[in-house]
């Protein structure tokens, strides 16, 4: 049985949706202003739906879309949400849901219970959006509704903006809102830092127990199911941040195995370094944690080496970070750092000014030093309008190339990978042939790789490590040998 958890689950205090509806209103007021337009209309928001498998009656395990989790906080699917911009009352608008829901999924309740609990100005039902907006607006026109439709920038996907019937007695802006409310969620409050720290605390916990529990011989998802066990039973997570990735051996360099065509099935072999990236969320905040060992408790000297480079960069990077600071220099300072590791440890050879030109750090850490980390394990925000990606290997990757500000929470995590797919034509380029020490690269093949994973606050004279988990060499042997963590 997992060692139990000193970590009660917090209460969450729906102020922190109402503070964020202000935070949202108080933008969006000065954006009109500073446009000479006129303050009325509605932010308009549509909740998630509930969906089935496929043609089947099963449904799945519904979780809010995120969007309207931050300005609403509600838990059940069907909801609309409206903010008045002229008054600053919020609505929520509630399924009418039918007489046999009480027979198969329990009481229905009031909109008055709604109202208390979302702590919002009014609940009405959803076939009355249209009667009750036209009523509630002080225009004589079509009121206007802000409605949510911009790109994602990580996944390239379009928010959905809001559909309902009568939709089209009202006057729709496609481009004011996604912009405003985005940013508002790049700069969390101190009640969302507090459910993000939760989340980074029972996670922690959770992955020190994972590394208590590793053994050669166990299937890699008996180790997920460790973690998922931990965070649920003891921190009330149902919900993941995101799919677990729990890699072993030379699985460890494939960035996001644990999909469906990679399960998390392999066998635990002696000598195998595992990577296991796996958050959980908490009233929809997440978390993003990454941690690397030796699935025996040992590291070799091999392990060691690449091991500390990772550190070494990740602690680096930490070191640094402050507001006013580019998050492109972070990711370069990272590769510059594992490079003149790698170079140490006679991987490489040459100078590593003169890899940086060539973008070899891309080879052995192909993705981007982190993401922003909130509602979403990708939070939005990465790019401002205007903002465009960068080109070259490595960069290209980067999910937000923004100077840091206080109140960011950003993950930090590099990497050092040996992919066959990335070494082989580096090998064989004439511009980073040079590079390679051939004998001692053939001796990695196999290892798979390292990421070494924290979720970092922004703060106002430098960063805060919300992360808990054994981060030296000497602290994870210690604590997978049976020590108490942390370590006294």
């Amino acid at each position: 049985m997992a060692s139990s958890s000193r970590l009660p689950p917090p209460k969450v205090p729906m102020e922190l949706h109402a503070k964020n509806r202000e935070k949202l209103l108080k933008s969006l007021r000065q954006h009109l202003t500073e446009t000479s337009r006129p303050l009325h209309g509605f932010v308009f928001l549509q909740g998630g739906e509930e969906k089935t498998r496929y043609c089947t009656d099963h449904i799945e395990l519904f979780r809010q879309e995120s969007y309207f989790a931050y300005l609403f906080g509600v838990k059940e699917p069907g909801f609309y949400g409206a903010i008045d911009i002229a008054t600053g009352k919020s609505i929520l608008f509630a399924p009418r849901l039918p007489a046999d829901y009480a027979v198969w999924l329990g009481e229905i309740k009031p909109s008055s219970c709604f109202q208390q609990q979302y702590m919002v100005s009014m609940v009405y039902y959803t076939d009355e959006i249209v009667g009750v907006l036209h009523e509630l607006s002080n225009v004589l026109e079509k009121p206007l509704l802000f409605l949510l439709h911009g790109l994602n920038t990580d996944s390239n996907n379009f928010s959905k903006p809001a559909e309902f019937e009568g939709i089209e007695k009202f006057e729709k802006d496609l481009t004011t809102l996604h912009p405003i409310l985005t940013e508002c969620r790049v700069l969390k409050s101190d009640m969302e830092l507090a459910l993000i720290q939760f989340a980074n605390d029972i996670s922690s916990e959770a992955h020190v127990e994972v590394m208590r529990k590793t053994r050669v011989g166990m299937e890699e998802y008996q180790l997920e199911s460790i973690f998922l066990h931990h965070t649920y039973m003891y921190g009330g997570c149902r919900h993941c941040s995101y799919t677990c990735i729990c890699a072993t051996g030379e699985n460890s360099a494939v960035l996001h195995y644990g999909h469906a065509a990679a399960p998390n099935d392999r066998t635990l072999q002696d000598g195998d370094m595992a990577l296991f990236d796996m958050g959980a969320e908490y009233q929809f905040y997440g978390s993003d944690i990454t941690c690397s060992f030796p699935v025996n408790g040992k590291f070799t000297s091999d392990q060691s080496l690449i091991y500390n480079a990772v550190l070494d960069a990740h602690n680096a990077v930490i070191s640094a970070m402050k507001p006013g600071v580019s998050w492109v220099d972070m990711h370069k300072l990272a590769e510059q750092v594992i490079l003149e590791s790698l170079k140490n440890g006679c991987i490489i050879v040459g100078n590593v000014d003169d890899m940086m030109i060539e973008r070899l750090g891309a080879v052995f850490m192909p993705h981007g030093l982190g993401h922003f980390l909130g509602i979403d394990t990708h939070d939005p925000g990465g790019y401002l309008k205007g903002l465009e990606k960068l080109k070259g290997p490595g960069l290209k990757a980067l999910r937000t190339i923004r100077e840091l500000q206080e109140g960011m929470v950003i993950t930090v995590e590099p990497g050092c990978y040996f992919i066959d797919a990335l070494l082989a034509p580096a090998m064989e380029s004439s511009n980073t042939a040079k590079f390679f020490d051939r004998e001692a690269i053939s001796r990695f093949k196999g290892f798979g790789g390292v990421r070494i994973e924290s979720d970092v606050h922004v703060t106002a004279g430098g960063c805060q490590n919300m992360t808990k988990c054994p981060r030296q060499i000497s602290e994870i042997e210690a604590v997978m040998a049976g020590s108490p963590w942390p370590l006294n």
